[in-house]
């Protein structure tokens, strides 16, 4: 279970070199299903989110975190049966694992992903879906070119109350595409209409330098990003709080509010063309608050997302046509009436091992997921340079600020970089 630096390196080179590992239900064809019926399955990164996977279904094999005492208890939680890894190329190449969960802080999600779509395996990955826009492109020609199914974990455009709202996506759904409200549309994502974004998710300005605790494998962690001196703050629980790792509130919940938004929207493929900010300036490596960010569409829709919660009685969205509050309240007369003499949106395949078994994409996959990713992107990024931009969604790169396009592709610390 431990491993050598010169073995670390070398099985980077491994994945780098394309090492593929077919897993058993690809090898028994299409439509195969193991013995017992049931897909097996990894889960990688095993702090507080990664234990909460344990009840997803699927035959639990392994797990793998690197920090000891976080795989430990979730040994002692899987009970005998299930290997625990520290590297989590060792877990992929054990060709009796179907799917690969990816739990870990959304520095390593593309990494780990394609490295996942390379060894044949089927992946559910958490939240945000990368922490840059390339990333996200890189996965998505990874996963298509090794004919993987990929999820995002994330469900509400397709089951569960969405937050505030008091009701599930679909009936939203049924007023947008008939168009009852109107066109273009206007969405307001704020404690208003239901929603939180998580401000607590600040870093700290000042992190002295700390020994790092012997449990833990800090440089591992780390992975691909900068080089920082040890902190506590910047692991575990607290690491949505600095660039580096993820995005503040808007990392940690982005997708789980506008995900459904871009669904309802009908923006599954293309992206805003217009973001506006306002926001007091970031500090380079700690995420603080913003007050407002606007991501504007081609046809004139907006999602404006209101940090401040500045009006009390803004609808959730409005059209030219009416208004919808949280609770289906709206000033359409008659509007739960029409509704049920709408026809239901197109179905989806919300089940992730039907999807996998049948070989057909999940209803949240890496192509409208990397599209809902990148609203998260877009905003973080006008959020740390503090000012207004523009976008070209098929491109997928800002017009005329080759600051923001570096930001798109960040560097990573050898030997990541060679792997994606």
């Amino acid at each position: 279970m431990t491993i050598s630096r010169r073995n670390f390196l070398k099985a980077g080179l491994a994945a780098s070199c394309g090492l593929l590992i077919v897993p058993r239900h690809v090898l028994g064809g299409q439509g195969y299903t193991a013995p017992s019926d049931e897909l097996t399955r990894a889960i990688i990164g095993v702090g507080g989110m990664g234990k909460a996977h344990f009840r997803y279904p699927g035959r639990l094999l392994a797990v793998c975190d690197v920090d000891r005492a976080h795989l430990q208890e979730a040994l002692e939680l899987a009970g005998p049966g299930v290997k625990g890894y520290f590297d989590f190329r060792e877990v992929l190449a054990r060709p009796d694992i179907d799917i690969v969960h990816i739990v870990t802080p959304p520095h390593w999600h593309a990494l780990m992903s394609i490295a996942a779509a390379r060894a044949g395996k089927d992946i559910w990955c958490e939240k945000p879906m990368t922490r840059t826009i390339g990333e996200g492109q890189k996965v998505v020609e990874a996963v298509r070119r090794y004919g993987r199914i990929f999820r995002i974990n994330t469900w509400f455009r397709f089951e569960g109350t969405f937050y505030g709202f008091g009701t599930t996506v679909r009936p939203i759904k049924k007023i947008v595409q008939h168009r009852l409200l109107g066109w273009p549309l206007r969405v307001t994502v704020s404690g208003a209409t239901g929603f939180d974004w998580k401000f607590y998710w600040q870093g700290k300005t000042y992190l002295p330098p700390q020994p790092v605790p012997p449990e833990l494998d800090y440089d591992f962690w780390l992975g691909p990003a900068p080089f920082k001196p040890y902190h506590p703050h910047r692991v575990h629980v607290t690491f949505r709080g600095y660039w580096d790792y993820d995005g503040g509130g808007l990392g940690d919940m982005g997708m789980h509010y506008l995900d459904p938004v871009q669904y309802l929207l009908e923006k599954d493929r293309t992206g805003p063309v217009e973001i506006e900010v306002e926001a007091p300036q970031q500090h380079p490596d700690a995420c603080g608050r913003w007050r407002r960010i606007v991501l504007r569409y081609a046809d004139g829709c907006e999602i404006i997302l209101d940090g401040e919660n500045q009006r009390k009685d803004v609808p959730f969205i409005e059209g030219p046509e009416g208004k919808l509050y949280p609770g289906l309240r709206s000033n359409i007369p008659g509007l739960i009436e029409k509704l049920k003499t709408l026809p239901d949106p197109e179905p989806q395949v919300t089940d992730f091992h039907q999807a996998v078994r049948e070989r057909r994409k999940f209803a949240l996959n890496e192509e409208n997921g990397h599209r809902s990713c990148t609203l998260v992107n877009l905003a973080k990024i006008a959020v740390r340079l503090g000012r207004n931009l523009r976008f070209d969604p098929e491109r997928q790169v800002f017009i005329g600020d080759e600051q923001a396009n570096l930001l798109i592709n960040e560097p990573m610390r050898s030997p990541w970089a060679e792997i994606i």
